[in-house]
């Protein structure tokens, strides 16, 4: 089957959708790529990058005779979105999306979604903390998995060649319940971040004199959770006002979990805090197993040469062997 598509309508253009666009482009998945976003600055950014071939503020214009659809605006967004294009929308086409939560957005698109359109809604777990056209690379997608959840009524051969899609863009596929995903990623993806927003938050809370001392003197944990933190924060609002019921139930566990530890520590319980750190040593390197993180060193991050040896002080006579 083939994976190419006529025209793919890109609404929205920053980190997954540029990097979508430099993908499809680079394997040839589109004849055309039209992108629409509703700031035209982001749209001369996208234009001055060559990131598609038609470019539009206007979603209708961009959908029009498209084939595959991929809505890349923040999740709070696709209700007027799909309200918008949904009359302009090509019968035939597969409608998807790339947002963090999936049964908010089968909940407020598909009612909107005609008849004869495909709608598949889709998750590429893959990111940067970076946003914004210039953020994208074809990279994005290699080794990591995109989650789709289509109704039951959905045609196999349009899931078949929107997996396709992905496939060639370097993803792992899996297609699963779009409840289940939510569940999944709540404790995967949102509670870590909830978590990393809350830690530098504490610390943006602190005296001056302190806070300049922690940034200072930020080890990896720390360091790692800004970055996290630096995550689009317009994306991330949208994911916990529409994943509520998933993350309010994960994290509820969490803080279960956080005083169990919380008491180990007050009470001196080393074998306890032990037997906790193991479990967790464990699935980081089921993670590193699964191919989802790198084992090297520092978690791959590059390192400067060491520095060349001072030269000695004097040097030996010798003969003229070869041991020099």
């Amino acid at each position: 089957m083939s994976v190419k598509f006529r025209k793919l309508a890109l609404i929205g253009i920053g980190l997954i959708g540029s990097s979508i666009a430099l993908a499809a482009r680079r394997q040839g998945l589109a004849e055309v790529i039209a992108i629409s976003t509703r700031k035209s600055e982001t749209l001369e950014e996208a234009r001055a990058l060559n990131l598609g071939d038609i470019y539009t503020l206007d979603a209708v214009e961009a959908v029009r005779g498209a084939d595959l659809v991929i809505l890349c605006t923040p999740v709070g967004a696709y209700e007027g979105v799909i309200k918008t294009i949904a009359g302009a929308l090509e019968p035939g086409a597969i409608l998807s999306d790339v947002g963090s939560v999936k049964a908010h957005v089968v909940k407020v698109v598909g009612p909107h979604v005609p008849e004869g359109v495909s709608f598949i809604p889709g998750h590429p777990i893959a990111g940067t903390e970076h946003s914004g056209p210039s953020a994208g690379f074809p990279e994005l997608f290699a080794g990591r998995w995109c989650v789709l959840t289509p109704a039951a009524d959905v045609p196999a051969a349009q899931v078949d060649k929107l997996v396709g899609f992905w496939e060639a863009m370097g993803s792992h596929v899996e297609c699963m319940d779009a409840a289940h995903h939510d569940m999944v990623l709540a404790i995967t993806s949102h509670i870590p971040h909830l978590i990393a927003y809350n830690i530098v938050g504490t610390v943006a809370d602190l005296e001056t004199a302190t806070q300049s001392e922690v940034i200072k003197f930020s080890a990896s944990g720390f360091r790692d959770f800004t970055r996290i933190a630096a995550s689009d924060p317009v994306m991330w609002r949208d994911v916990f006002l529409t994943n509520k019921e998933a993350v309010l139930e994960m994290l509820g566990r969490f803080l279960e979990d956080l005083s169990v530890l919380q008491r180990a520590v007050r009470t001196g319980d080393g074998p306890a805090l032990e037997a906790m750190f193991a479990r967790t040593r464990a699935i980081r390197r089921s993670i590193i197993s699964a191919g989802q993180e790198t084992a090297a060193a520092d978690f791959g991050r590059p390192h400067e040469a060491p520095p060349a040896p001072a030269a000695p002080l004097f040097v030996r006579e010798h003969g003229g062997g070869d041991d020099a």
